[in-house]
């Protein structure tokens, strides 16, 4: 394995593809926060959640791929975020890659706000110390940190988070192949 620094277009790769393997397995998900809380010193192991803040045993549920491949699709068509994520950009320059970002932030922002309406979770500022009272959501504010003890818990909002209040996605015709994200193009 190579231990030096990725270029930006690497990097770049690396975010989209990670974005999309975070969204598809909670346990990825899991260990990339733990790497970013604790960087190269990250636990291989997660440590054990105080008993204090333990959420409730829920029932897991299987969700279908149709609404995730919906999305993908609709990101496809306005941003061309498989085409982006696909190519192998390691021969480009830094600035085109930089141009190319800056194509696919503007489709994917427009697809976002067009299909959803997010809120942020907290209403303070990032940065803010904030105070969380005994019986606080844990599924909308994650702790990090030295967390110990009984809430209250008094610490610095880092990240607003992000809630979804409105979903609009188009609906599917029946018989429509949602893996079809994007099909393929023939000019005659």
């Amino acid at each position: 394995m190579n231990d030096s620094s990725p270029s930006l277009p690497s990097r770049i790769s690396l975010a989209f593809g990670t974005f999309f393997s975070i969204i598809g397995n909670a346990a990825l998900a899991a260990r990339i926060r733990r790497l970013r809380e604790h960087g190269d010193a990250a636990p291989t192991e997660p440590p054990a959640a105080p008993a204090t803040v333990a959420a409730p045993a829920q029932v897991v549920r299987e969700a279908t791929p149709d609404a995730a491949l919906q999305l993908l699709g609709l990101l496809q068509r306005e941003a061309r975020l498989v085409d982006f994520v696909e190519e192998d950009i390691s021969s480009y320059s830094d600035a085109d890659i930089g141009a190319a970002a800056r194509l696919v932030h503007d489709g994917c922002r427009k697809t976002l706000r067009e299909h959803f309406t997010v809120q942020p979770v907290r209403s303070e500022s990032e940065g803010d110390r904030i105070t969380l009272a005994a019986g606080f959501d844990a599924g909308a504010i994650r702790l990090s940190g030295n967390v110990v003890g009984q809430p209250p818990f008094s610490g610095q909002l880092t990240h607003r988070g992000w809630r979804v209040v409105d979903v609009r996605l188009p609906r599917l015709a029946e018989g429509h192949d949602a893996a079809i994200v994007a099909p393929a193009e023939v000019e005659l």
